[in-house]
């Protein structure tokens, strides 16, 4: 995965940008590792304030169902869930890799296409990363990247070019598999999180597409 790109106070930054990229950072967190009981406190909290009107749509539902599990749940037994969902020797019962679903294997074409794109936007592998590029978690890091460092009409073009080739064919998929996947619980509601979430992204981007 790409470095972690902190954030600080910018004059350039929105509250949307700061908000885009926390979203990036969380799903980034949370499908490279389980959660610790520090994360998921802060989760409980967070589905609290932004799932306090759950009415308004679908990322405040998401959000309000991860807090709520985030609060139940030992954070034991969401780390035993994840160890379920995503750590095995063969193939684990969700795959997180681009490559798997747009074509049914790991290591073929889209990653190459990737790993070609991040050379051009100067992002590098991180040494002893043992994921490749094109995991979800790999991809939310460089897209939070690409919000931070460049906040403007051309750095929102870069983004949409990235997230149109490299995340939007694919991420409904997984958000699929993770929601339906047997035994899920917590992370049942990460995937809710992580399609509602991509949704406004892609719309957005439409959107951003539509009027250029």
């Amino acid at each position: 995965m790409t470095a972690a790109i902190p954030i600080q106070s910018q004059p350039s930054w929105t509250d949307e940008d700061r908000a885009r990229a926390e979203h990036y950072a969380l799903l980034a967190r949370l499908l490279h590792a389980a959660p610790d009981a520090a994360l998921l406190d802060a989760l409980a909290r967070a589905g609290q304030t932004l799932g306090a009107d759950a009415g308004a749509g679908a990322l405040p539902q998401a959000w309000a169902a991860l807090g709520a599990a985030a609060a139940a749940m030992p954070r034991q037994v969401v780390g035993d869930e994840f160890a379920a969902l995503f750590v095995s020797i063969g193939k684990p019962a969700v795959m997180c890799n681009g490559s798997w679903y747009l074509t049914g294997f790991l290591q073929e074409e889209p990653l190459a296409e990737l790993r070609a794109d991040l050379v051009e936007l100067g992002l590098g592998r991180r040494a002893g990363v043992t994921e490749t590029e094109d995991h979800i978690a790999a991809l939310a890091e460089v897209m939070r990247h690409l919000v931070l460092t460049a906040p403007d009409e051309a750095g929102l073009q870069r983004q949409r070019a990235f997230f149109g080739r490299h995340i939007a064919p694919w991420y409904a998929d997984l958000a699929r598999a993770l929601v339906q996947a047997p035994g899920a619980d917590f992370y049942a509601r990460v995937g809710a999180l992580l399609l509602a979430f991509m949704d406004i992204e892609r719309e957005a981007f439409d959107m951003l597409e539509a009027s250029a």
